[in-house]
C-alpha cells in the first residue's frame, strides 16, 4: 500500500516546495504583509483553491517559509559540528555558522528577515522546534568536551542554555539589525569559550575593538 501512494506523496511534496519557493520570492519582493494567497497562486499559474489544498491558510505558508530558513541555519550548524578538533573549537564553529546565516540574510532579503523576526518574537511552533534542535546539537558537544576534560563540569543542558542565551544577540534572527550596544561575534565567542573551558585563562579577555552601537539599517 505504501508503495502505491509513494508517487502521490512525492508529487504532493514537490507542489508544496514550489508554493513555498514562490512565497519566498514574493516576500523578498513586496514583503509578507502585502503578499496574498492569490499572489502566490498567480506566481505559479494555479488557482487559490489549489493552494489551499496544500496549505490551510496564509499563516501556514508563512510558517513553512520560516521553517525552511531555520532548517538552513540548523543545516549550516550541523555541517560545522561535523568538523574535527577540540570540542570548544567545534562549538565556536557552530555558533559562527549560525551567526553568518543571520548576518547575511538582512542584506540579501530584508523583507524576508521581517517575517523570521516576527516568528521568533511570537514563538511560533516552528521556532520552538528550531530552538530544541539547536540545543540538541550543542549539548552533546559540551558533554563530549566534559568527558575529554576540555569543558568545565556541570549539567550539559544548563551550560548549553547559558551559552545560547549569552550568544543570543548574534544568533537570534529577531535581534539582527536592532540598535544596541554589543561586542563583536569574535569577542563574545572568545568570552564564552573561555567561560566554558575547564581551565580558563587567568588573563582577561582582550577586546580587539570597543563595544559599538549597531544601528538599525
Amino acid at each position: 500500500m505504501k508503495r502505491e501512494h509513494a508517487p502521490h506523496l512525492g508529487r504532493h511534496a514537490d507542489v508544496r516546495d514550489r508554493i513555498v519557493q514562490a512565497a519566498v520570492e514574493l516576500y523578498c519582493e513586496i514583503g509578507h504583509n502585502k503578499t496574498t494567497v492569490a499572489d502566490v497562486a498567480r506566481r505559479l499559474s494555479m488557482s487559490s483553491a489549489n493552494i489551499y489544498r496544500f496549505f490551510p491558510s496564509k499563516r501556514a505558508i508563512e510558517e513553512a517559509v520560516v521553517e525552511r530558513l531555520l532548517d538552513e541555519m540548523v543545516g549550516a550548524a550541523a555541517d560545522a559540528a561535523r568538523g574535527g578538533g577540540p570540542a570548544l573549537g567545534r562549538i565556536a564553529a557552530v555558533l559562527k555558522a549560525m551567526a553568518d546565516c543571520n548576518e547575511s540574510r538582512p542584506a540579501k532579503h530584508r523583507r524576508l528577515q521581517d517575517l523570521v523576526a516576527l516568528a521568533v518574537r511570537q514563538n511560533w511552533p516552528v521556532v520552538l522546534v528550531y530552538s530544541d534542535r539547536l540545543r540538541g546539537l550543542v549539548r552533546p558537544m559540551i558533554g563530549a568536551g566534559q568527558a575529554r576534560g576540555e569543558v568545565q563540569g556541570g549539567s550539559p543542558m544548563a551550560l548549553t542554555c547559558c551559552l545560547l542565551d549569552a550568544m543570543d544577540i548574534h544568533l537570534n534572527p529577531s535581534r539582527m539589525g536592532a540598535a544596541t550596544l554589543r561586542p563583536s561575534f569574535e569577542e563574545m565567542s572568545k568570552f564564552c569559550m573561555g567561560a566554558l573551558s575547564r581551565m580558563p585563562s587567568r588573563q582577561p579577555v582582550e577586546m580587539t575593538s570597543q563595544v559599538h552601537l549597531k544601528a538599525a539599517g
